[in-house]
């Protein structure tokens, strides 16, 4: 078993922000995971799971215990349905499933590094889809007893960005298994380019970050003041659901910095590191879009990147 010691875990997402992991090991299959999680009760170490590493923001001086980093890979596909272990990334997924003549999950195109794991962890979703809309079941590894559950969508208890493994952390996102159904080749690939043209005009792909901050909240504004001051929010009314970096841009953030990290002039609702940037400098943005938002628009903005390493 290959346990590495002060590994910076800046190398290991997508941020480029965090500091040494006291112990790291990287699981390319179950078994693997098992030893791992033997060795990290053995020595009584506090276990953090990672993937590809998006959606996070690790603190500067890392995280204490034993850091696990997934990276079991196989996809398999029987008809509609398609096997693939959490370590895989979601654009792999995706290109297997064109050659397959699959359709599903085209929507996650381009987005960086995510994996499996990942995405059905916090149920990512772009363009009004869910990850949770195509999952059939869910295979876990329950760290207390080390033994495997298969959990139906059901059971997975899946929300807007959120599901059963944000609030249990013993459950350890082992493999999925997607229904998908059968599509046009041309017609895929063409949805595919499309999705990722958009996120290159309108996302700032070409800086560090972990994503979407926020979750793009729900809601239908009532107070005609500000339906008045802000007409923009008659249409998102209609959607009953208002982009997070709107409001972020309206409250006047737009491109503040804090030490190397600011809030992108493309898109609101991401932080970008600009080289160099502190995980506290982030937290800051973060709390400063919180309080100004709130301050605006009375909304209460609920944060979609993990915090990890900081309560250590």
């Amino acid at each position: 078993m290959n346990f590495q010691k002060n590994v910076l875990l800046k190398n290991h997402t997508t941020f480029k922000i965090g500091g040494p992991a006291e112990h790291f090991f990287v699981a390319k299959k179950k078994e693997d995971l098992i030893e791992a999680l033997k060795f990290a009760r053995k020595n009584r170490l506090k276990i953090t799971v990672l993937g590809g590493g998006s959606n996070l923001l690790v603190c500067d001086k890392g995280i204490k215990g034993l850091v696990v980093k997934i990276e079991n890979k196989k996809i398999e596909a029987k008809k509609n349905l398609v096997f693939t272990e959490a370590g895989t990334r979601l654009e792999n997924l995706v290109i297997f499933c064109t050659k397959n003549n699959l359709k599903g999950l085209e929507w996650s195109s381009g987005i960086p590094r995510v994996t499996v794991g990942g995405a059905v962890y916090g149920n990512a979703q772009a363009f009004g889809t869910k990850i949770s809309d195509s999952v059939k079941n869910i295979e876990a590894l329950d760290i207390k007893t080390l033994k495997i559950k298969n959990l139906s969508k059901k059971k997975c208890k899946f929300r807007l960005k959120d599901s059963i493994f944000k609030k249990n952390k013993n459950l350890i996102i082992i493999s999925a298994s997607f229904l998908l159904e059968k599509g046009d080749k041309k017609e895929i690939r063409a949805r595919i380019k499309e999705y990722i043209n958009y996120r290159k005009k309108g996302h700032p792909i070409n800086f560090p970050s972990a994503g979407s901050v926020f979750v793009n909240p729900e809601i239908i504004i009532k107070n005609k003041k500000l339906l008045k001051k802000f007409p923009e929010l008659n249409e998102f009314n209609k959607r009953g659901l208002i982009h997070a970096g709107y409001l972020i841009e309206k409250s006047g953030l737009k491109g503040k910095k804090i030490g190397r990290a600011q809030i992108s002039e493309k898109h609101s609702n991401f932080i970008i590191n600009l080289g160099g940037a502190k995980a506290k400098d982030v937290l800051k943005l973060i709390m400063l879009a919180k309080q100004e938002v709130k301050k605006t628009f009375g909304i209460d903005l609920v944060q979609e990147v993990q915090l990890v390493g900081f309560n250590n």
